[in-house]
């Protein structure tokens, strides 16, 4: 009786190079990582808002953008500024899905990801301004 064979087929293999090379031109190289992780010893929400925006805006106009942001989001980093994406727009995006964004190549859409941020952004403030509604005692008893 003769056995059944299996055939494995290999991934297709790419240069790790291919992978990484994306950093050599990120415009926050040459700068100083403070600005785009919080310092252990910066406790304000003011300081920490004044750096995000000011590494965001470095962000804007890399040429890697979108690179960074999908390695941030594909290996869940915690911690800095990553593609113009904070920490919290992280976790936000994670929560609500962000791999749709992915072309082809698997490389995020960075203008679909900043138009689901405002809308959950949007959608937590109407939540946080719009007033609680009490349920009626007999509704809540299960």
């Amino acid at each position: 009786m003769a056995r059944a064979m299996t055939v494995r087929v290999k991934p297709e293999l790419h240069p790790i190079s291919d992978a990484w090379d994306w950093q050599l031109r990120a415009k926050c190289r040459e700068r100083d990582s403070a600005q785009f992780f919080h310092p252990e010893d910066d406790l304000g929400r003011i300081s920490r808002r004044l750096r995000e925006e000011a590494a965001k805006r470095v962000c804007d106009a890399c040429p890697v953008r979108r690179q960074c942001a999908t390695h941030a989001l594909m290996v869940g980093e915690e911690y800095g500024v990553w593609g113009g994406f904070s920490e919290h727009d992280r976790s936000l995006l994670r929560e609500v899905g962000w791999r749709d964004t992915l072309d082809r190549r698997r490389v995020a859409d960075i203008a679909r990801l900043e138009r689901r941020l405002m809308r959950v952004r949007l959608r937590l403030e109407r939540m946080k301004a719009a007033p609680s509604v009490a349920m009626p005692a007999a509704s809540m008893a299960t």
